[in-house]
């Protein structure tokens, strides 16, 4: 059975299964469900907790034969495993398969992993797990559920908090779920039970916010000018290679400038994304970026006779020479503010900005 994390305290009323199988890469989140199935496992009296980590050379046939008796100091055990790399081999595999088939007596299986791809999740070993056990699957809110996600943590110590005040927390903490929890706790240190004053949570709250170059990508695509411009300034704060955040951007704008070239020779947009492997979920977000991409003029006088998909295919041209030059100045083969004109340039884009004087 599969859960997503969620879920799982409604499961964990209904009874514990034998097999547990939790996957995720957001740690607040795995570590969380982790501790549920815990005292879960306590409350049924399993006493006994043995934890073991799957490493290099790790001997899966002896930790299998260990457990053929039960142990001398409790009738109850629970046998954790970490898969650190969420793939335990061809031996592993054929181990946890082992396991499934014959589980030892009074001993409950706890496996965490990073977050499995769907090709794992199809190996003999993880459907095996599901099928005897339950996969719990925790994954990060959206963007737009951050706020509300806070709130609901907040509402757990009895306080409350307007949306405006949700919002700003949730930009704060943007895309470090660990740091949001903090905070949430010192606020509920801080602060009396009730609704909490803006300025007091202003002056309480550092900015722990974390972000990687997807953010920049999604913040681009969705034309979010204020977001694109801090996830920037914090991917520059936290030293991020500039040469790899040109090299993310310049794919997006390579797709864009793709399907913009199609469009002009009169192709269909589905068979375009279709062939440049656009996923389904992104092609909403593409599209918008491509018509956006359409809009605004980079030099005065074109418009009046260049047809639209020119205009766009030339303006996205222009982007792709732009982020060349800014790659040769991130090497310092040139003197310019790389970082900076970066910024310029994807406003540009999205037509929320001059054009930079390079283009």
């Amino acid at each position: 059975m599969k859960l997503r994390g969620e879920q799982l305290d409604a499961n964990l009323k209904r009874g514990l299964a034998p097999i547990w199988l939790v996957s995720g890469d957001e740690p607040l989140l795995t570590d969380e469900a982790c501790a549920r199935i815990r005292a879960a496992a306590r409350a049924q009296g399993y006493d006994e907790r043995q934890s073991y980590q799957s490493e290099t050379g790790f001997d899966w046939k002896g930790w299998l034969a260990g457990f053929d008796s039960l142990s001398l100091f409790s009738s109850r055990r629970l046998i954790e495993l970490r898969l650190p790399t969420g793939k335990p081999g061809i031996e592993g595999g054929k181990v946890l398969e082992a396991w499934v088939a014959n589980p030892p007596a009074d001993t409950l299986l706890l496996i965490t992993t990073p977050k499995l791809d769907k090709a794992t999740l199809a190996t003999k070993w993880a459907t095996a797990l599901e099928r005897c056990g339950i996969l719990v699957q925790t994954a990060p809110p959206p963007l737009e559920r951050l706020p509300d996600w806070i709130g609901e943590r907040l509402a757990r110590h009895g306080l409350k908090a307007d949306r405006d005040t949700l919002a700003w927390l949730a930009a704060r903490v943007e895309g470090n779920l660990l740091a949001a929890h903090q905070e949430i706790e010192k606020l509920a240190l801080l602060l009396p039970p009730g609704q909490m004053d803006r300025e007091a949570v202003r002056g309480a709250v550092t900015d722990v916010a974390r972000y990687d170059v997807a953010d920049l990508s999604e913040s681009f695509l969705k034309g979010d000018a204020a977001r694109f411009c801090r996830v920037l300034d914090g991917l520059q704060a936290e030293g991020e290679a500039l040469p790899f955040v040109l090299a993310v951007l310049g794919g997006e704008v390579r797709t864009l400038y793709r399907l913009a070239a199609g469009l002009a020779r009169g192709e269909r947009l589905p068979v375009l994304m279709q062939a440049a492997r656009v996923w389904d979920s992104r092609q909403s977000l593409v599209e918008r970026a491509l018509q956006r991409a359409n809009l605004g003029n980079p030099r005065e006088g074109d418009a009046g006779f260049v047809r639209a998909e020119a205009l766009r295919l030339r303006r996205l041209a222009w982007a792709m020479r732009g982020l060349s030059r800014l790659d040769r100045a991130a090497k310092g083969l040139l003197r310019e503010d790389a970082w900076d004109e970066l910024k310029q340039l994807g406003l540009a884009l999205m037509n929320k900005g001059k054009a930079p004087a390079f283009m």
